[in-house]
């Protein structure tokens, strides 16, 4: 990979990084966004994705949990069951056939996400109770789908939470962000257990997303909303999942 791909890349990684810590997310899916342009091979695509995860989950979940934006009775019912099933998506690798197609989908998704999110309108939300088997359900779905793509799950389960009224928009995702930073650690032990070591990239594109992470949860924590950025994102995520699912 030449110089100014790197930089080019470090540069996407950022920008995935700072739009989604500004709603709660770790941006994996992004991330994979960016690496799925430049060319990045398929098989280094989902750790280099868990572990940008979680440094930018990290930062994500400390600004909403000090901006009281927390739940634990709301996260520990998907939680529980994420977290195994993360682990075993995780040790599974699949073939780049059936790898590419399922990110390309989650990448529609995640554009899909990010667009409606520019046209929510504001309302009540929020202030329903969860109920315990659908929300444990929907945790080892999440986590599994999040293990086997390198995505931290936010992406699911914020959408879910608002769709159910389960949480308002800012607490959802302070919850979404501990969900992807625990899913996360789990998809990458499970991966690490069967590649055994990361692929070098990940020492330079670290500095990129901690940088994105930090900007993007002081955006979301102060009410910013790049709306514009994120259109522009959602139509990178397009592009790349295009790139992803059509043969090479």
């Amino acid at each position: 990979m030449t110089t100014t791909v790197q930089i080019i890349l470090s540069l996407l990684v950022f920008l995935a990084s700072a739009l989604y810590a500004s709603v709660g997310h770790a941006g994996a899916s992004g991330d994979i966004a960016a690496m799925g342009l430049v060319g990045v091979p398929v098989d280094q695509m989902k750790p280099i994705a868990l572990v940008l995860n979680i440094f930018v989950a990290t930062i994500a979940t400390y600004r909403f949990y000090r901006a009281g934006y927390f739940s634990w009775s709301l996260l520990w019912p998907f939680v529980i069951t994420s977290v195994p099933f993360a682990f075993i998506g995780g040790r599974i690798t699949l073939p780049g056939a059936v790898y590419r197609p399922l990110v390309g989908v989650v990448l529609l998704y995640a554009a899909y996400k990010l667009v409606a999110l520019t046209l929510r309108k504001g309302g009540p939300e929020g202030g329903k109770k969860v109920p315990l088997i659908p929300a444990m359900l929907w945790g080892a779905v999440i986590g599994l789908l999040s293990g086997l793509t390198g995505v931290g799950g936010g992406i699911f389960l914020s959408p879910l939470l608002l769709l159910m009224g389960w949480a308002e928009t800012r607490e959802s995702a302070g919850v979404s962000a501990a969900f992807i930073l625990a899913n996360s650690i789990a998809g990458l032990s499970g991966n690490l257990a069967v590649i055994h070591r990361l692929p070098h990239m990940i020492v330079w594109l670290i500095p990129a997303a901690i940088l994105g992470g930090i900007v993007g949860s002081e955006l979301g924590s102060r009410r910013l909303n790049p709306v514009a950025l994120r259109r522009l994102l959602a139509v990178a995520l397009v592009i790349a999942a295009v790139k992803m699912i059509l043969p090479k």
